[in-house]
């Protein structure tokens, strides 16, 4: 991989980073200083409906901002809000209204929600064309390392340091995260008529309805994310000390399998990635059903240990179905319309995760944790019937070596 790709992987990585140790002291904070689990729980409130906004409004700033600018300067935006954050919790006492947060919580979330798209989008200006999928597992890989390590000693720091000390840390992974973005090269991008801030904003939603294999990844999507609102952590733990009568311990287990799965899953992509390469359909197909029949085994099941394997099987074949899916949408559309394009995708997920984990902890809560998880095999399985019958549009995607040829 070349220089521009490795400042993209290496800066986000140390972003990451900084984002889960952010997400750690400022939860922490917030409960220490207000003794409220709810207000807790806001963050993550906060954190959805701030990037939801942010993927409706991205489309505004693409061809009046470079990618790269844009990326970098969405960092440089974060940096400067951790900086005012640490410095106004040295001079706030404990009996300070900590609503204010929440505002910094939101604009932090805001600006993620803008670089999410643009950084997919900048993979394929860097790499060269039979090296895509095998570039989007080395950024998947390098993303979930880094959440799954930093995750499980993220709360470690807070026994040796407080949450204002973590922030100043973060602050100090922002700046060089936003030196590393800065010295990326500039990519071309379309020109936008600045009047029409209409069209601007529909052209990722035009783009996806008119284009008929991000039509079948978009109902895919939508699917899939209401499926997946089952493995947030409040449901998990449900199911383990309901549905397995076991204690918090496999709690961990199982979500550590998890991501571990979608790091195996992701290491798998790179390193038969010219295999994957030459029959992306069939891959998106078997890897899809595969989940959904994983999924609809682990609602059934009693033993903890069996649970920990397949929830390892679901990530596993969920990141087989996801890097290649990653691959047709970066090369169904022209470059220079990608963060449009990942912008309205962000919208859709965001959107639909948030209304969808309500409606599942409700589910959950009436007719018992087991019956999410069969609801949620039963979205997998009409996604699978999806991609199945549309197998061809995956088979029969442009071809990439030309796609470059004609965009570069």
């Amino acid at each position: 991989m070349n220089r521009n790709f490795n400042l993209l992987i290496t800066g986000q990585s140390v972003a990451n980073i900084g984002d889960v140790l952010y997400m750690v002291s400022i939860i922490n904070l917030i409960f220490a200083r207000t003794g409220s689990a709810t207000a807790a729980s806001f963050v993550p409130f906060t954190i959805t409906s701030a990037m939801f906004l942010s993927s409706l409004l991205t489309p505004l700033l693409v061809g009046k901002v470079s990618l790269k600018w844009l990326l970098a300067g969405s960092q440089i935006g974060k940096t400067i809000l951790l900086i005012g954050l640490g410095v106004a919790l040295l001079y706030l006492s404990e009996a300070a209204n900590y609503a204010w947060i929440f505002l910094v919580i939101g604009v932090i979330a805001f600006l993620d929600g803008c670089a999410n798209p643009v950084r997919q989008a900048l993979i394929p200006h860097y790499v060269e064309p039979e090296q895509l999928l095998k570039a989007n597992g080395i950024g998947e890989t390098a993303s979930q390392v880094v959440q799954t390590i930093m995750w499980f000693i993220g709360s470690l720091f807070l026994l040796l340091l407080s949450a204002q000390i973590l922030v100043w840390i973060v602050a100090g992974l922002f700046i060089l995260a936003s030196t590393l973005l800065c010295k990326l090269d500039d990519v071309a991008s379309s020109s936008i008529e600045q009047n029409n801030k209409w069209s601007q904003l529909k052209k990722g939603w035009v783009l996806l309805t008119s284009t008929p294999v991000l039509r079948q990844i978009a109902r895919i999507d939508i699917l899939e994310t209401i499926a997946g609102t089952v493995w947030i952590a409040a449901i998990i733990l449900v199911f383990v000390t309901e549905a397995l009568n076991r204690d918090e311990r496999w709690w961990g287990f199982i979500n550590g399998a998890y991501f571990f799965g979608l790091i195996i899953g992701s290491i798998y992509c790179i390193k038969y990635a010219s295999s994957i390469e030459r029959k992306l359909g069939s891959v998106i197909c078997w890897s899809s059903i595969a989940t959904f029949l994983v999924t609809l085994l682990f609602s059934f099941n009693q033993m903890p240990s069996i649970a920990v394997l397949l929830s390892l099987l679901i990530g596993t074949f969920s990141q087989l179905k996801s890097i290649p899916q990653q691959t047709i949408i970066q090369t169904s559309v022209p470059r220079e319309d990608l963060s449009s394009v990942y912008a309205s995708l962000g919208a859709i997920s965001t959107g639909m995760f948030g209304l969808a984990s309500l409606a599942m902890g409700i589910a959950a809560d009436l007719f018992g944790v087991r019956a999410a998880f069969v609801i949620s095999a039963s979205l997998l399985g009409g996604a699978s019937l999806l991609v199945f019958k549309h197998k061809p549009l995956f088979e029969g995607n442009v071809d990439r070596r030309d796609f470059h040829a004609q965009n570069r």
